[in-house]
């Protein structure tokens, strides 16, 4: 039973990342209500995977304060969306901390691919505008590269 809940938990918050990217495409922004609705599927999952309060829970809250310090700086400067900083804060909350460092490699090396690509397209068309980088796409790579395997060794619910 607690099994079907995490796999259920886990492939909601996959429709939840691929959507995330997706409006980020289209209109450069992740809503607040997405961000939420990951929140607070976070506990369910906790309890689903039998994390402990202590120190499992307060551990993934402290990786959760310390990316949105980190990232919310990063706003300040200018180099990251608003909705970038509640996106991975939130993720911060569903992995653990050596998957979230991947997830935060993944990321970076996706973005900056991403950045290139955009880049490249943008000069191209020989626009004068400031460059946007939908940085929700390279937020659901990094964590699918956590995702991904979980989803594939989840156990048949059968």
């Amino acid at each position: 039973m607690m099994m079907t809940i995490q796999y259920g938990l886990l492939i909601a918050l996959a429709i939840a990342l691929l959507y995330a990217a997706f409006t980020d495409i289209r209109s450069r922004t992740i809503s607040n209500g997405l961000n939420i609705a990951i929140a607070a599927g976070a506990p369910v999952f906790w309890w689903a995977s039998g994390l402990a309060f202590w120190p499992d829970i307060i551990i993934q809250f402290g990786v959760a304060i310390a990316a949105f310090a980190v990232f919310a700086g990063l706003f300040a400067v200018g180099m990251m969306g608003g909705g970038d900083v509640k996106l991975l804060t939130v993720l911060a909350l569903w992995i653990e901390p050596s998957g979230f460092l991947q997830l935060l490699i993944v990321m970076s090396i996706a973005g900056g691919i991403l950045t290139l690509l955009m880049a490249m397209v943008h000069l191209m068309r020989r626009r004068k505008d400031k460059l946007a980088i939908p940085y929700g796409v390279a937020i659901a790579i990094g964590a699918f590269s956590i995702l991904g395997p979980r989803l594939i060794e989840m156990p048949p619910l059968a």
